[in-house]
């Protein structure tokens, strides 16, 4: 990993007159000023499609694999013929300082209807089609599965006909001619999203601009990755989870936080050589240089809640395969460069496992001064290099915030003693950057809010 810092922001807090941040040329300009900055690093949050049951996270996704249409840019469609200029001319109005998803979600859908007719009327795509074929292993039964959820008014797939549910050859044959069109358009949409990442990806490599991404360690239960391999996860007959994700109670929580994922069959995923991993870590290599791993304690041990409870109280530890599965990830992938999310209570097998693989972890600098301890771990002067410093993640409110007033009176005295006493608190956030610039961290990366 080169040494040096970057800026923490997703794509849709890009500025943008079309309601999100998005591909187009904002994100061009982010770059070149990053880059102009001497930053090396942009880190994001997943791109993976939201939806509104979920609240548009990004981290309860349809798919391990697709691309969220919402951060399509209207301009770029424009630009490459895919609609009209007029079309974009005079955008909605959407809230300043707010994300009106509704109808953010209506009028890209709306773009993207007209840039699939157009494309329908004007023929065959050499580019789509090859993308459609080199992409198929995921790309298929992604696109039926998208269909297949609005076909049945976006109720679980666990009520689905059970001949749909547990995917009868002869049942996803007739769904796919049935559905045909739509499955294209499907694709069509997918096809856009990824002409565009890749297009942003390519102008960040030529400017030695170095993308990190973000990988959540759960699917969604209602995902096409659920669905198409439910034997990797803890199911029972009827297709509904018999054990869900979550954490422990601790010092923030009396009840653990309950996260309601289904969680993997590790036994299952042994025998069936970790192929869907490695699918899901090629691909996501492919889009980002650098990913971080999170809730990386997961891949050791995971908390299992049987499925059903209220609160995290009653779930138990369960083992993870660890080392079978970093070893034969990195001996297929080679390179494999990944920042392993170690914040919270880690334990010293998750320490050794990291040490074992040379996994850097993560070091916060708000969570520094809780104690009035001169060795704290995520104090600047104690980072060894095979850190990624933060002074927050997404997680957290901005420095300054923080400062003024979520830092108890103890956390503020220790906080400004550190940076030499009190001082205004803009000033303030700035000596606490530089701290971190002056660690020894390999990577410092800074919130854009911050």
């Amino acid at each position: 990993m080169v040494r040096g810092s970057g800026v923490l922001m997703h794509l849709s807090s890009l500025p943008s007159s079309y309601g999100i941040g998005d591909m187009g040329p904002a994100a061009f300009r982010f770059v070149d000023t990053l880059v102009s900055a001497g930053a090396r690093y942009w880190q994001m949050l997943p791109l993976n499609p939201s939806n509104p049951e979920n609240g548009e996270s990004p981290y309860f996704s349809a798919s391990a694999f697709a691309g969220n249409p919402l951060l399509l840019s209207p301009e770029l469609l424009a630009q490459d013929g895919m609609i009209d200029k007029s079309d974009i001319a005079a955008p909605s109005r959407f809230p300043e300082n707010a994300v009106d998803y509704p109808a953010i979600r209506a009028f890209k859908s709306g773009l993207i209807e007209k840039a699939y007719e157009r494309y329908a009327q004007t023929g065959r795509n050499r580019d789509f089609d090859r993308f459609c074929e080199e992409q198929s292993w995921w790309l298929d039964d992604f696109c039926l599965f998208a269909v297949l959820h609005r076909v049945h008014g976006n109720k679980p797939w666990s009520s689905w006909p059970r001949s749909l549910r547990d995917r009868s050859i002869d049942e996803l044959l007739i769904a796919n001619a049935t559905h045909a069109k739509e499955i294209e358009r499907e694709k069509f949409v997918q096809w856009l999203f990824f002409r565009q990442w890749f297009r942003l990806r390519r102008y960040c490599r030529d400017k030695n601009l170095l993308l990190i991404g973000d990988l959540p360690i759960y699917v969604s239960l209602e995902s096409a990755d659920v669905w198409t391999g439910p034997h990797l996860f803890k199911l029972d007959r009827s297709k509904r989870p018999t054990g869900v994700s979550g954490v422990p109670p601790d010092y923030f929580s009396a009840t653990g936080q309950l996260w309601n994922n289904p969680v993997y069959d590790w036994d299952a995923m042994h025998r069936y050589r970790f192929d869907w991993w490695e699918q899901r870590f090629r691909a996501t290599f492919e889009r980002f240089d650098i990913v971080r791993i999170d809730h990386f304690r997961g891949l050791v041990q995971y908390w299992e809640v049987p499925a059903g409870e209220k609160t995290a109280i009653n779930g138990s530890w369960q083992d993870v395969p660890t080392k079978p599965f970093f070893d034969a990830m990195i001996e297929r992938l080679g390179d494999f460069p990944v920042i392993a999310e170690d914040l919270g209570i880690i334990t010293p097998d998750v320490r050794a496992i990291m040490d074992r693989y040379r996994f850097p972890g993560m070091k916060v600098l708000q969570f520094a001064f809780g104690d009035d301890n001169p060795d704290h771990p995520y104090l600047p002067h104690t980072y060894d290099s095979n850190c990624i410093a933060f002074t927050g993640t997404h997680d957290n409110v901005p420095f300054a915030a923080w400062l003024e007033h979520n830092a108890g009176p103890d956390e503020r005295k220790r906080a400004f003693r550190y940076i030499g006493g009190e001082r205004p608190v803009p000033d303030a956030v700035w000596a606490f950057i530089e701290k971190l610039m002056q660690s020894k961290a390999n990577l410092v990366i800074v919130p854009l809010q911050d």
